[in-house]
Protein backbone atom coordinates (compact mmCIF):
# COMPACT_ATOMS: atom_id res chain seq x y z
CA UNK A 1 0.00 0.00 0.00
CA UNK A 2 1.47 3.72 -1.04
CA UNK A 3 1.84 6.23 2.10
CA UNK A 4 -0.61 7.81 0.35
CA UNK A 5 -3.78 5.59 -0.21
CA UNK A 6 -2.73 4.65 3.63
CA UNK A 7 -3.16 8.29 4.66
CA UNK A 8 -6.32 8.14 2.97
CA UNK A 9 -7.55 5.02 4.71
CA UNK A 10 -6.57 5.75 8.10
CA UNK A 11 -8.27 9.01 7.60
CA UNK A 12 -11.25 6.72 6.90
CA UNK A 13 -10.47 5.10 9.69
CA UNK A 14 -10.08 7.93 12.21
CA UNK A 15 -13.03 9.91 11.75
CA UNK A 16 -15.72 7.57 10.99
CA UNK A 17 -14.75 5.84 14.67
CA UNK A 18 -14.38 9.14 16.27
CA UNK A 19 -17.93 9.99 15.26
CA UNK A 20 -19.36 7.37 16.34
CA UNK A 21 -17.35 5.68 19.27
CA UNK A 22 -19.89 7.35 21.63
CA UNK A 23 -22.90 5.92 20.16
CA UNK A 24 -21.46 2.40 19.74
CA UNK A 25 -20.78 2.65 23.28
CA UNK A 26 -23.95 3.27 23.97
CA UNK A 27 -25.47 0.90 21.96
CA UNK A 28 -22.85 -2.11 23.51
CA UNK A 29 -24.12 -0.81 26.66
CA UNK A 30 -27.87 -1.22 26.13
CA UNK A 31 -27.70 -4.00 24.05
CA UNK A 32 -26.10 -6.16 26.30
CA UNK A 33 -29.32 -6.08 28.64
CA UNK A 34 -31.07 -6.59 25.60
CA UNK A 35 -29.80 -10.23 24.22
CA UNK A 36 -31.06 -12.01 27.75
CA UNK A 37 -34.30 -9.42 27.43
CA UNK A 38 -36.31 -13.35 27.73
CA UNK A 39 -34.45 -14.12 30.72
CA UNK A 40 -34.55 -10.99 32.29
CA UNK A 41 -38.37 -10.76 31.62
CA UNK A 42 -38.99 -14.09 33.23
CA UNK A 43 -37.04 -13.31 36.24
CA UNK A 44 -38.32 -9.52 37.26
CA UNK A 45 -42.22 -10.23 35.74
CA UNK A 46 -44.60 -10.73 38.60
CA UNK A 47 -45.79 -14.57 38.43
CA UNK A 48 -49.79 -15.12 38.24
CA UNK A 49 -51.06 -18.33 39.54
CA UNK A 50 -53.18 -20.26 36.85
CA UNK A 51 -56.83 -18.72 36.48
CA UNK A 52 -59.63 -20.21 38.61
CA UNK A 53 -61.95 -19.88 35.70
CA UNK A 54 -59.71 -23.11 33.49
CA UNK A 55 -62.25 -24.29 30.62
CA UNK A 56 -61.04 -27.97 29.44
CA UNK A 57 -60.90 -28.60 26.08
CA UNK A 58 -59.82 -26.01 22.98
CA UNK A 59 -60.69 -22.84 25.23
CA UNK A 60 -63.06 -20.25 24.11
CA UNK A 61 -63.39 -17.79 21.24
CA UNK A 62 -61.09 -15.04 19.86
CA UNK A 63 -64.33 -13.06 18.89
CA UNK A 64 -64.89 -13.82 23.23
CA UNK A 65 -61.72 -13.03 24.29
CA UNK A 66 -61.81 -9.57 22.06
CA UNK A 67 -65.27 -9.18 23.93
CA UNK A 68 -63.59 -9.21 27.13
CA UNK A 69 -61.07 -7.26 26.65
CA UNK A 70 -63.41 -4.44 25.44
CA UNK A 71 -64.90 -4.65 28.63
CA UNK A 72 -62.40 -4.47 30.57
CA UNK A 73 -61.27 -1.26 28.50
CA UNK A 74 -64.71 -0.32 27.02
CA UNK A 75 -62.88 3.33 25.63
CA UNK A 76 -59.91 1.40 23.69
CA UNK A 77 -60.67 -0.20 20.36
CA UNK A 78 -58.12 -3.51 19.79
CA UNK A 79 -55.98 -3.15 16.86
CA UNK A 80 -53.48 -6.12 16.92
CA UNK A 81 -54.19 -9.59 18.11
CA UNK A 82 -50.97 -11.76 18.71
CA UNK A 83 -49.17 -14.68 20.04
CA UNK A 84 -45.50 -15.10 21.39
CA UNK A 85 -43.84 -18.08 21.25
CA UNK A 86 -42.04 -17.96 24.88
CA UNK A 87 -45.76 -17.90 26.43
CA UNK A 88 -47.84 -20.73 25.21
CA UNK A 89 -51.50 -20.46 26.31
CA UNK A 90 -51.61 -16.69 26.38
CA UNK A 91 -53.27 -14.28 23.08
CA UNK A 92 -51.99 -10.55 23.55
CA UNK A 93 -54.45 -7.58 22.76
CA UNK A 94 -53.08 -4.32 21.50
CA UNK A 95 -55.69 -1.60 22.35
CA UNK A 96 -55.55 2.22 21.23
CA UNK A 97 -57.51 4.81 21.49
CA UNK A 98 -58.43 4.49 17.89
CA UNK A 99 -57.73 2.25 14.97
CA UNK A 100 -55.62 5.15 13.36
CA UNK A 101 -53.77 5.79 16.78
CA UNK A 102 -50.05 6.95 16.94
CA UNK A 103 -48.21 3.67 17.34
CA UNK A 104 -47.02 4.61 20.85
CA UNK A 105 -50.71 4.87 21.71
CA UNK A 106 -51.27 1.23 22.80
CA UNK A 107 -52.33 -1.31 25.89
CA UNK A 108 -50.76 -4.34 25.62
CA UNK A 109 -53.36 -6.77 27.45
CA UNK A 110 -52.39 -10.80 27.90
CA UNK A 111 -55.27 -12.70 27.86
CA UNK A 112 -55.96 -16.77 28.78
CA UNK A 113 -57.10 -18.75 25.93
CA UNK A 114 -58.88 -21.28 27.74
CA UNK A 115 -60.34 -18.92 29.95
CA UNK A 116 -60.92 -16.07 27.96
CA UNK A 117 -60.13 -13.67 31.02
CA UNK A 118 -57.26 -11.12 31.69
CA UNK A 119 -54.05 -13.53 32.48
CA UNK A 120 -52.24 -10.56 33.71
CA UNK A 121 -51.47 -6.97 34.05
CA UNK A 122 -51.08 -5.10 30.99
CA UNK A 123 -47.48 -4.46 29.94
CA UNK A 124 -46.86 -0.97 30.43
CA UNK A 125 -44.17 1.38 28.27
CA UNK A 126 -42.03 1.95 31.45
CA UNK A 127 -39.30 0.12 33.40
CA UNK A 128 -35.73 -0.89 32.93
CA UNK A 129 -35.69 -2.84 29.54
CA UNK A 130 -37.91 -0.64 28.13
CA UNK A 131 -35.66 2.27 28.83
CA UNK A 132 -32.85 0.08 27.90
CA UNK A 133 -34.78 -0.57 24.10
CA UNK A 134 -35.76 3.05 23.68
CA UNK A 135 -31.85 3.97 24.04
CA UNK A 136 -30.87 1.47 21.73
CA UNK A 137 -33.07 1.73 19.25
CA UNK A 138 -34.05 5.32 18.59
CA UNK A 139 -32.50 8.09 21.74
CA UNK A 140 -36.25 8.39 22.34
CA UNK A 141 -36.53 10.42 19.41
CA UNK A 142 -38.63 8.36 17.56
CA UNK A 143 -38.04 7.46 13.92
CA UNK A 144 -35.16 10.73 13.54
CA UNK A 145 -33.19 9.04 16.41
CA UNK A 146 -33.76 5.64 14.67
CA UNK A 147 -32.21 6.96 11.34
CA UNK A 148 -29.45 9.15 12.96
CA UNK A 149 -28.48 5.76 15.27
CA UNK A 150 -28.55 4.20 11.41
CA UNK A 151 -25.91 6.69 10.02
CA UNK A 152 -24.06 5.60 13.25
CA UNK A 153 -23.89 2.09 12.22
CA UNK A 154 -22.76 3.14 8.56
CA UNK A 155 -20.03 4.42 10.09
CA UNK A 156 -19.00 1.51 12.21
CA UNK A 157 -18.95 -0.71 9.27
CA UNK A 158 -16.81 1.73 7.31
CA UNK A 159 -14.27 2.01 10.35
CA UNK A 160 -14.24 -1.79 10.72
CA UNK A 161 -13.27 -2.08 6.80
CA UNK A 162 -10.97 1.00 7.14
CA UNK A 163 -9.09 -1.15 10.04
CA UNK A 164 -9.01 -4.45 8.14
CA UNK A 165 -7.36 -2.54 5.02
CA UNK A 166 -4.85 -0.96 7.58
CA UNK A 167 -4.15 -4.13 9.67
CA UNK A 168 -3.56 -6.02 6.91
CA UNK A 169 -0.16 -4.22 5.35
CA UNK A 170 1.29 -4.02 9.59
CA UNK A 171 0.69 -7.78 10.08
CA UNK A 172 2.73 -8.61 7.15
CA UNK A 173 5.93 -7.70 9.53
CA UNK A 174 4.69 -9.10 12.41
CA UNK A 175 3.35 -12.15 14.18
CA UNK A 176 -0.66 -12.55 13.80
CA UNK A 177 -1.72 -11.44 17.36
CA UNK A 178 1.29 -9.69 18.10
CA UNK A 179 0.69 -7.54 21.24
CA UNK A 180 4.17 -5.52 22.06
CA UNK A 181 3.85 -5.34 25.83
CA UNK A 182 8.18 -4.19 25.96
CA UNK A 183 7.15 -1.17 24.32
CA UNK A 184 5.00 2.12 25.34
CA UNK A 185 1.63 1.91 26.88
CA UNK A 186 0.25 3.25 23.40
CA UNK A 187 1.91 0.86 21.52
CA UNK A 188 0.80 -1.91 24.09
CA UNK A 189 -2.64 -0.59 23.58
CA UNK A 190 -2.79 -0.27 19.57
CA UNK A 191 -1.82 -3.84 19.44
CA UNK A 192 -4.71 -4.35 21.74
CA UNK A 193 -6.95 -2.86 19.53
CA UNK A 194 -6.05 -3.77 16.43
CA UNK A 195 -6.09 -7.61 17.63
CA UNK A 196 -9.29 -7.40 19.06
CA UNK A 197 -10.68 -5.86 16.30
CA UNK A 198 -9.15 -8.59 14.02
CA UNK A 199 -10.90 -11.20 16.16
CA UNK A 200 -14.24 -9.83 16.24
CA UNK A 201 -14.63 -8.89 12.91
CA UNK A 202 -17.21 -10.64 11.15
CA UNK A 203 -19.23 -10.24 14.92
CA UNK A 204 -18.84 -7.15 14.51
CA UNK A 205 -19.34 -6.69 10.60
CA UNK A 206 -22.94 -8.89 11.15
CA UNK A 207 -24.01 -6.98 14.18
CA UNK A 208 -23.20 -3.08 12.69
CA UNK A 209 -24.93 -4.76 8.70
CA UNK A 210 -27.93 -6.17 10.76
CA UNK A 211 -28.56 -2.79 13.30
CA UNK A 212 -28.72 -0.34 10.00
CA UNK A 213 -30.78 -2.43 8.30
CA UNK A 214 -33.09 -2.58 11.49
CA UNK A 215 -33.16 1.01 11.77
CA UNK A 216 -34.75 1.04 8.44
CA UNK A 217 -37.70 -0.67 9.68
CA UNK A 218 -40.13 1.97 9.51
CA UNK A 219 -39.22 3.00 5.82
CA UNK A 220 -39.07 -0.71 4.74
CA UNK A 221 -42.46 -1.41 6.01
CA UNK A 222 -43.42 2.08 4.75
CA UNK A 223 -42.79 0.58 1.39
CA UNK A 224 -44.44 -2.34 1.90
CA UNK A 225 -47.74 -0.88 3.11
CA UNK A 226 -47.67 1.43 0.11
CA UNK A 227 -46.67 -1.12 -2.33
CA UNK A 228 -47.39 -4.83 -2.04
CA UNK A 229 -50.35 -3.88 0.73
CA UNK A 230 -51.75 -1.29 -1.66
CA UNK A 231 -51.63 -3.94 -4.50
CA UNK A 232 -53.54 -6.26 -2.37
CA UNK A 233 -56.16 -3.86 -1.60
CA UNK A 234 -56.53 -2.10 -4.72
CA UNK A 235 -60.15 -3.58 -5.59
CA UNK A 236 -61.35 -2.32 -2.05
CA UNK A 237 -60.31 1.31 -2.39
CA UNK A 238 -63.70 2.58 -3.11
CA UNK A 239 -65.92 -0.01 -1.18
CA UNK A 240 -67.94 1.62 1.99
CA UNK A 241 -66.58 1.45 5.30
CA UNK A 242 -67.81 -2.06 7.16
CA UNK A 243 -69.40 -1.43 10.61
CA UNK A 244 -67.21 -3.25 13.23
CA UNK A 245 -70.19 -5.02 14.43
CA UNK A 246 -70.80 -7.02 11.42
CA UNK A 247 -67.76 -8.38 11.13
CA UNK A 248 -67.43 -11.98 10.82
CA UNK A 249 -65.90 -14.10 12.85
CA UNK A 250 -62.02 -13.64 13.30
CA UNK A 251 -62.42 -17.39 14.45
CA UNK A 252 -63.72 -18.28 11.18
CA UNK A 253 -61.24 -15.80 9.53
CA UNK A 254 -58.16 -17.23 10.56
CA UNK A 255 -58.76 -20.92 10.02
CA UNK A 256 -59.82 -20.16 6.69
CA UNK A 257 -55.88 -18.59 6.19
CA UNK A 258 -54.22 -21.81 8.33
CA UNK A 259 -56.52 -24.42 5.81
CA UNK A 260 -54.59 -21.89 3.04
CA UNK A 261 -51.24 -22.66 4.05
CA UNK A 262 -51.19 -25.54 6.20
CA UNK A 263 -48.09 -25.23 7.15
CA UNK A 264 -47.88 -21.99 8.74
CA UNK A 265 -49.96 -20.75 12.11
CA UNK A 266 -50.91 -17.24 12.49
CA UNK A 267 -48.23 -15.16 14.44
CA UNK A 268 -50.92 -11.79 14.38
CA UNK A 269 -53.53 -10.41 13.07
CA UNK A 270 -53.73 -6.65 12.22
CA UNK A 271 -57.73 -5.55 12.45
CA UNK A 272 -59.66 -3.84 9.82
CA UNK A 273 -58.46 0.03 9.50
CA UNK A 274 -55.05 -0.70 11.28
CA UNK A 275 -51.79 0.29 9.10
CA UNK A 276 -51.08 -3.17 8.61
CA UNK A 277 -54.57 -4.04 6.76
CA UNK A 278 -57.04 -2.47 4.86
CA UNK A 279 -61.01 -0.70 6.42
CA UNK A 280 -62.32 -3.96 4.90
CA UNK A 281 -59.81 -6.94 6.02
CA UNK A 282 -58.54 -8.47 8.47
CA UNK A 283 -54.74 -8.96 7.67
CA UNK A 284 -53.60 -12.32 9.47
CA UNK A 285 -49.49 -13.19 9.50
CA UNK A 286 -48.86 -16.34 9.21
CA UNK A 287 -45.52 -17.80 10.28
CA UNK A 288 -43.44 -21.04 9.10
CA UNK A 289 -42.37 -23.48 12.28
CA UNK A 290 -38.89 -24.20 11.67
CA UNK A 291 -36.55 -22.29 13.23
CA UNK A 292 -35.94 -20.23 10.38
CA UNK A 293 -39.48 -19.82 8.72
CA UNK A 294 -40.67 -18.88 12.31
CA UNK A 295 -39.04 -15.70 11.25
CA UNK A 296 -41.03 -15.17 8.51
CA UNK A 297 -44.18 -14.06 8.18
CA UNK A 298 -47.03 -14.41 4.99
CA UNK A 299 -49.76 -11.80 4.96
CA UNK A 300 -53.16 -13.16 4.29
CA UNK A 301 -56.23 -10.89 3.74
CA UNK A 302 -59.52 -11.97 4.36
CA UNK A 303 -62.53 -10.21 3.41
CA UNK A 304 -63.95 -8.67 7.08
CA UNK A 305 -67.71 -9.22 6.10
CA UNK A 306 -67.58 -12.80 4.77
CA UNK A 307 -64.16 -14.00 5.87
CA UNK A 308 -63.21 -14.81 2.30
CA UNK A 309 -59.63 -15.46 1.65
CA UNK A 310 -59.02 -12.09 -0.88
CA UNK A 311 -55.07 -12.35 -1.29
CA UNK A 312 -52.02 -14.37 0.33
CA UNK A 313 -48.80 -13.25 -0.82
CA UNK A 314 -45.07 -14.06 0.20
CA UNK A 315 -43.35 -10.60 1.51
CA UNK A 316 -41.14 -8.95 -0.38
CA UNK A 317 -37.61 -9.94 -0.63
CA UNK A 318 -36.39 -6.37 1.06
CA UNK A 319 -39.17 -7.16 4.38
CA UNK A 320 -37.87 -10.77 4.76
CA UNK A 321 -34.55 -9.47 5.00
CA UNK A 322 -35.17 -7.06 7.43
CA UNK A 323 -37.30 -10.04 9.06
CA UNK A 324 -33.98 -12.14 9.45
CA UNK A 325 -32.00 -9.59 10.50
CA UNK A 326 -33.81 -8.68 13.77
CA UNK A 327 -33.63 -11.77 15.87
CA UNK A 328 -29.74 -12.52 14.67
CA UNK A 329 -28.70 -8.94 15.79
CA UNK A 330 -29.49 -9.65 19.17
CA UNK A 331 -28.92 -13.70 18.61
CA UNK A 332 -32.14 -14.86 19.21
CA UNK A 333 -30.77 -18.07 16.87
CA UNK A 334 -29.11 -20.38 18.82
CA UNK A 335 -30.61 -20.50 22.33
CA UNK A 336 -28.87 -19.29 25.75
CA UNK A 337 -25.33 -20.62 24.44
CA UNK A 338 -25.41 -18.42 21.56
CA UNK A 339 -26.27 -15.51 23.54
CA UNK A 340 -23.34 -16.00 25.80
CA UNK A 341 -21.34 -15.67 23.21
CA UNK A 342 -23.33 -12.73 21.81
CA UNK A 343 -22.49 -11.06 24.94
CA UNK A 344 -18.55 -12.06 25.32
CA UNK A 345 -18.33 -10.52 22.04
CA UNK A 346 -20.20 -7.14 22.73
CA UNK A 347 -18.35 -7.00 25.82
CA UNK A 348 -14.66 -7.51 23.16
CA UNK A 349 -16.84 -4.83 21.16
CA UNK A 350 -16.70 -1.91 24.27
CA UNK A 351 -13.23 -3.23 24.68
CA UNK A 352 -12.75 -1.97 21.26
CA UNK A 353 -14.10 1.02 21.40
CA UNK A 354 -12.45 1.93 24.36
CA UNK A 355 -9.00 1.10 23.45
CA UNK A 356 -9.77 3.31 20.36
CA UNK A 357 -10.90 6.42 22.06
CA UNK A 358 -7.73 6.08 24.58
CA UNK A 359 -5.50 5.75 21.51
CA UNK A 360 -6.64 9.15 19.71
CA UNK A 361 -6.64 10.95 23.18
CA UNK A 362 -3.15 9.96 24.07
CA UNK A 363 -2.56 10.94 19.58
CA UNK A 364 -3.63 14.33 20.66
CA UNK A 365 -1.85 14.87 23.78
CA UNK A 366 1.30 13.95 22.09
CA UNK A 367 0.41 16.32 19.02
CA UNK A 368 -0.10 18.77 21.37
CA UNK A 369 3.02 18.46 23.29
CA UNK A 370 4.92 18.41 20.38
CA UNK A 371 3.64 21.89 19.40
CA UNK A 372 3.73 23.13 22.50
CA UNK A 373 7.82 21.74 22.09
CA UNK A 374 8.40 23.17 18.87
CA UNK A 375 7.17 26.35 19.47
CA UNK A 376 9.59 26.65 22.23
CA UNK A 377 12.45 25.48 20.56
CA UNK A 378 11.42 28.34 17.92
CA UNK A 379 11.30 30.97 20.81
CA UNK A 380 14.67 30.11 22.11
CA UNK A 381 16.50 29.50 18.96
CA UNK A 382 15.29 33.34 17.89
CA UNK A 383 16.39 34.32 21.86
CA UNK A 384 20.12 33.36 20.67
CA UNK A 385 20.44 34.79 17.67
CA UNK A 386 19.16 38.42 18.67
Amino acid sequence: MSAKSAKRWFWWHKWSSLVCTLFLLLLCLTGLPLIFHHEIEELTEEKHPPSDHQIEGEGVSLDEIIRNGNQIYPDQVVRYVFWTEDEPGLVYLSLADSVNAPPDNYIILPMDESSGLQAKEPATAEGFMYIMLRLHVDLFAGIGGKLFMGLMGMLFVVSIISGVVLYGPIMKKYDFGMIRTHRSARLKWLDTHNFLGIVALVWTLVVGVTGVINTLSDVVLGLWQQGQLAEMTSAYVDAKPLDPDTFYSLDLAIKAAEDAAPDKKTALVAMPGTAFSSMHHYAVFLRGTTPLTSRLVMPALLDASTGELTDMRAMPWFVNVLFLSQPLHFGDYGGLTLKIIWAILDLVTILILVTGLYLWISRFRAMKTANITLKETKIKTALLHE
